[in-house]
């Protein structure tokens, strides 16, 4: 797999597997961390949103000054990612094999702030890196690397989703999940050491210049409208399979085929766009993910084998928007922002917003109907219906509602391929 040509200097390998180390420490925690603290710990669901709302809160002036930051440290940026990478591991260590020394909802709140500012710094590094690396490789490098880069994340995903599920005969799934953790960063950060500051000296790009261009805008709200679905439905999956699917046990199966399609599915969807066009694409992938989670609607419980397919064919869809988007927005930035760091801050700050408020509309929307997480709890059919509504339903809309706005937004055209 040694690059060769122009891109002989940007480790591939080296960004796939950083990548994947930050998508283990992003949306499984997501999945994990509630039902961890309110399953071991009893702390209520409700109360679990309101931390996750409040440090999304805190997200509104950290990740653009973080992306603020890591512009002005280029210079040294191999030396505060190292830094990040350390804080990344400690504070998941302290989430997951820790026992909290103090309140559990104080703790999880102390330890999800790191956790969420080290990944914070950490993405929007690298793909503010990425802007400058893609440009080495030349013809669709935006593409090219996006397709290493989302696939190692999508496969980051898949084993954080379903490790702790799997080593849940060990007693301590979590904290084995924490460890293995903490040797993944010292791998990603030895592959990419030497990766970093290597666009030679740019004017650091603002926030007014990202902002003031109406292609970016239209990329970032579509970037928030079409996470939105995936964060409805990672937050409420675990719950969905246990209680209305009642197939127990079904969980870390049903997720490796989730994140294995998007993973699998990524380079597809990227060499798709490279010869039908990124907007044909993306417009496909949608259509395919609301007819997968419409299915969800008429299934009944124990029709795992049903859901798999949705599984199946929703993980392909998710395929194209880690593949995609992410590219269409670095390509614009090299035109607008070379130095995109602050760019990234807002990517960052947009895909995270979408998982805080659908855990702080959902999980207290479950609570008040009724819904408890503990094992064998017997739910009244009500919140079953809700939750079947939200986790299925609400991601068609959201959908509808992307593929609207990218259907009138105009895409940046790609470099000139090269020969």
């Amino acid at each position: 797999m040694g690059a060769t040509g122009p891109d002989r200097a940007v480790s591939l390998p080296g960004y796939a597997v950083f990548a994947a180390m930050l998508s283990a420490a992003g949306l499984p925690i997501y999945i994990h961390a509630p039902a961890h603290y309110a399953t071991d710990f009893g702390v209520s669901l409700t109360a679990l949103a309101g931390v996750l709302f409040a440090l999304r809160l805190i997200d509104v002036v950290q990740d653009p000054a973080l992306g603020w930051l890591s512009a002005r440290l280029r210079a040294k940026r191999g030396i505060a990612v190292g830094i990040g990478v350390v804080l990344l591991a400690g504070s998941m260590l302290g989430l997951f094999a820790v026992t909290p020394p103090v309140a559990p909802l104080l703790w999880f709140a102390i330890t999800m702030t790191g956790l969420f500012s080290a990944f914070s710094f950490l993405t929007i590094s690298m793909y503010a890196e990425g802007v400058q690396a893609a440009g080495r490789i030349g013809g669709a490098g935006h593409l090219k690397l996006a397709g290493w880069r989302e696939t190692g994340a999508l496969l980051g995903v898949c084993v954080a989703a379903v490790v702790p599920t799997v080593l849940v005969d060990t007693g301590a799934p979590y904290a084995w999940f924490a460890a293995g953790f903490a040797a993944l960063c010292l791998v990603a950060a030895l592959l990419m050491r030497g990766q970093w500051g290597r666009g030679g000296t740019l004017a650091p790009s603002g926030f007014r210049q990202v902002l003031s261009d109406p292609v970016a805008r239209r990329l970032l709200l579509i970037a928030l409208m079409n996470a939105a679905p995936v964060a409805v439905s990672s937050t409420l999956f675990l719950f969905y399979v246990e209680s209305v699917l009642d197939a127990p046990g079904w969980e870390g199966p049903l997720l490796v085929l989730f994140f294995l399609a998007a993973a699998g599915a990524a380079p597809v969807w990227s060499r798709l766009a490279v010869r039908f066009g990124e907007r044909a694409m993306l417009l496909s992938a949608m259509a395919l993910a609301i007819a997968a989670f419409s299915v969800v609607l008429v299934l009944e419980p124990g029709q795992v084998g049903a859901f798999a397919f949705v599984c199946l064919a929703s993980g392909a869809a998710l395929g194209a928007d880690f593949a995609i988007l992410p590219a269409l927005f670095a390509r614009r930035m090299s035109k607008v922002a070379p130095d995109a760091a602050a760019a990234f801050g807002l990517w960052a700050f947009v895909q995270k917003a979408s998982l805080a408020l659908a855990a702080v509309v959902l999980l207290p929307a479950l609570d008040a109907a009724g819904f408890s997480a503990a094992e064998g709890a017997a739910n009244p059919a009500g919140a079953l219906e809700l939750l079947t509504y939200l986790y299925a339903l609400v991601p068609c809309i959201l959908k509808l509602g992307a593929m609207a706005l990218l259907a009138v937004t105009p895409l940046p055209a790609p470099a000139p391929a090269s020969a």
